[in-house]
């Protein structure tokens, strides 16, 4: 009978610690629930993620309204920019492009003037009437546009290799707290040319009561580059939909750095085929100037007989043709 007590008691001693091991369970899973403070805290969890969630909507809306912003900015510029385009470079564009202060008048005046010199020197050289009228032709057309492009060229080349610089300071004063125009005029007085000028008559048109996005498009049309119209695009954005412009102008300044490198770098690498194009064009005219040192009768039947004269019109046209593709071989534009 001992033993069945035993039994009976150590039974009932696991009945009561399984029921009290379930009831701990259920206290620590269920409490929380059943606490005063749990609606509460559920509420105030509650209130706290909808502020989450509005925020964080609100976030994305504003997001999304600035991408429309900035689309909307994009689509009017690059409309602006195609209306832009169709307008033709004319000579006063380019003269001004150029950075001369000639006119029209004074531009053409000089090529009359160019071109009667050298059908005169075609004439003192012995060639005939006809040459020598072409060889005028080219000296009217041909010569003063060739230097007005190479004029034109050099003064952009000066512009991109001294733009960087000019975007650098206005970050500077940007960051330094300083309005966007007075950055412009640190820009002017510190910067050289041509940016200095191009800035300079920047600000006098804003002086003149114009907005800056209408102006800067106008430095665009004086200096067309991509380095300007990435310059206006910035700022017009900057403009309309807002945004850190400090930042922008700064990426900017480090795109348009890397652009330089490259084309010094692609510069570099075609420097070869240049050459190579150079030799060959200049190596008929070595010929024949050697062959008239040794025997001008030879090649001054070129100058002198008709058929020699079609010839030698002939074999120019081919090689100004075969030039002008060597020189499109070698020419990169990034």
């Amino acid at each position: 009978m001992s033993f069945i007590g035993n039994d009976l008691i150590i039974t009932i001693a696991l009945f009561v610690l399984v029921v009290l091991s379930v009831l701990g369970i259920a206290w620590g899973l269920f409490y929380p629930r059943l606490s005063k403070n749990f609606n509460r805290n559920k509420r105030i969890d509650a209130i706290a993620m909808n502020r989450v969630q509005i925020g964080d909507k609100r976030n994305r809306t504003a997001g999304a309204d600035r991408r429309k912003d900035i689309e909307a900015s994009l689509r009017k510029i690059e409309e602006q920019q195609k209306q832009g385009s169709k307008k033709k470079s004319t000579l006063k564009a380019r003269l001004k492009q150029a950075g001369l202060t000639m006119t029209v008048r004074q531009f053409w005046l000089y090529s009359v003037i160019s071109g009667i010199v050298t059908f005169f020197i075609a004439m003192i050289g012995g060639l005939s009437a006809l040459i020598a009228l072409g060889v005028g032709f080219v000296g009217f057309l041909g010569l003063p546009h060739f230097w007005l492009a190479r004029k034109r060229k050099k003064r952009m080349a000066k512009f991109v290799a001294e733009f960087p610089n000019a975007v650098d300071v206005i970050v500077r004063g940007i960051k330094t707290g300083l309005p966007l125009g007075d950055c412009l005029m640190i820009a002017a007085a510190e910067t050289a040319e041509p940016v200095k000028s191009e800035f300079q008559q920047v600000i006098d048109e804003q002086a003149m009561g114009l907005a800056l996005n209408k102006v800067l498009p106008r430095m665009h049309e004086r200096v067309p580059i991509a380095e300007t119209n990435f310059f206006a695009i910035v700022i017009a954005i900057q403009i309309e939909a807002g945004g850190s412009l400090a930042e922008a102008l700064g990426n900017l300044s480090r795109v348009l750095r890397s652009r330089a490198q490259m084309k010094q770098k692609i510069g570099a690498m075609s420097m070869e085929a240049k050459a190579s194009a150079a030799i060959i064009a200049v190596m008929p005219f070595i010929i024949a100037f050697m062959t008239y040192l040794t025997q001008p009768d030879y090649i001054m039947i070129m100058f002198i007989e008709p058929m020699g004269n079609m010839l030698l019109a002939v074999t120019l046209a081919w090689m100004a043709l075969g030039i002008l593709v060597m020189r499109n071989m070698v020419s990169f534009e990034i």
